[in-house]
This record gives structure tokens, C-alpha cells and sequence, in this order.
């Protein structure tokens, strides 16, 4: 997954610089922004004339997805200050991804969150300056399928959660959402619509509520 993501760091600085951006722009975005969804946004955005300001709301935008990955693992870093600064930094899908597949264990939950983490933002930076100083001369990462992969493995990691049926509901729920809204939203929000499936377990909630 690393060497995956180190491919498409290669391509997203490859694409800043053949555009025309400065090398510190993509270098830098990399390093302060570590979102590798929110940068592509951000970028596209900004290649089709749309202007700076547009295309940090797109990124912005995209990036309110972690909201609910904060919700889900920040318990894992927030014990001092510093490391609620560094772990809400630090916060991406794939670290959260690993943190829940670790289960009840606390200890291995954090170790997986910190590990995937600090390996994924080497890969994504050493990628991007890769691409910098490669320029043009970068194959489409696609071509390799990676941009199957990464949902193939947040999936597996996600698999043991789906015993519980009300998780399941609430999946199959977003799912169906996402599915029919990407053909008409921006790349990227069809995620943040998928959380709507969360509603779908409300009704067995409050049964299962007033039934205790």
C-alpha cells in the first residue's frame, strides 16, 4: 500500500509541475496538507481555472470527511496536547482503517494508527518530490491499478465490523447513497453523503431502546 501510494504521490507532483507550479507548491501541500483526495481536488480545481481560493474550498470540502474518522479513532491520540496537534494531522484512511481492524485491543489500535500512518507520510512526501523533480516524464499511475487497490484494502479492513447488522445496515445505506450520487457531485462528496446511511439504523435504535 505504501509503494501505491508513493506511485501516486510520483503522479500528483508530476502533474503540479507539468502544469506549470512552482516545486515548492506541491512539496509543500504535501508536507502541510498530507491529504492526498483533498490535494488532487485542489489541484484540478485550480488547472481548470477556477482559482486559488475555489480550489482550497474543494479540498477543504473534500477533507470534512475526517470529521467522522476523528469521531471514530481519536481516542488513540488524545491523551496530550501534542499529540492531539500531530495525530489530528497525522489523521487519513487508511490510519483509521487499520486503527478499527485492530478491534478492542487499545494498545494495538494505537500502534497500528501511528505505524500506518508515519509509513504513509514518508511514502506520500518521498512520492511527491519524486514527481517534482521527474517532472512529465511519469506514466499514469492507473495504469498499475492502484486506484483499485486502496478501496480493495480499506474494504478488507472493514470487513470484521459488518457482523454487527446494524454497521451493515448503515453500510449497505451509505453505499447505496454514494452510488447514486456520484454521477451528479464533485469527486469526493458522494463520501461525505454516504454518512446518511447512518439514519438508517435510527429506527432499530430506538426500538431496541425502548425495549430495554
Amino acid at each position: 500500500m505504501s509503494i501505491g501510494i508513493c506511485i501516486v504521490g510520483v503522479s500528483f507532483g508530476a502533474l503540479a509541475t507539468a502544469a506549470g507550479l512552482p516545486w515548492w507548491i506541491p512539496v509543500g501541500m504535501s508536507l502541510l496538507t498530507y491529504a492526498a483526495t483533498s490535494q488532487f481536488a485542489m489541484l484540478a480545481v485550480v488547472l481548470a481555472g477556477g482559482g486559488l481560493i475555489a480550489g482550497l474550498a474543494a479540498g477543504v470540502l473534500v477533507h470534512l470527511r475526517h470529521i467522522p474518522y476523528g469521531l471514530a479513532v481519536g481516542d488513540l491520540y488524545w491523551g496530550r496536547w501534542w499529540t492531539r496537534l500531530l495525530g489530528t494531522f497525522m489523521l487519513i484512511d487508511q490510519s483509521t482503517a487499520f486503527a478499527l481492524a485492530a478491534g478492542a485491543d487499545r494498545r494495538r489500535a494505537k500502534t497500528a494508527y501511528w505505524v500506518t500512518t508515519t509509513i504513509m507520510f514518508v511514502a506520500w512526501n518521498a512520492g511527491t518530490l519524486i514527481g517534482v523533480l521527474a517532472g512529465g516524464f511519469i506514466p499514469d499511475p492507473d495504469v498499475f491499478g492502484l486506484d483499485a487497490a486502496f478501496p480493495a484494502l480499506l474494504i478488507a479492513l472493514v470487513l470484521p465490523s459488518l457482523k454487527d447488522r446494524d454497521t451493515l445496515l448503515a453500510v449497505l445505506a451509505g453505499a447505496a447513497v454514494a452510488v447514486a450520487t456520484a454521477p451528479f457531485l464533485p469527486t469526493g462528496l458522494p463520501v461525505l453523503v454516504a454518512l446518511l446511511g447512518l439514519l438508517a439504523t435510527w429506527p432499530r435504535r430506538g426500538r431496541k431502546a425502548a425495549s430495554e
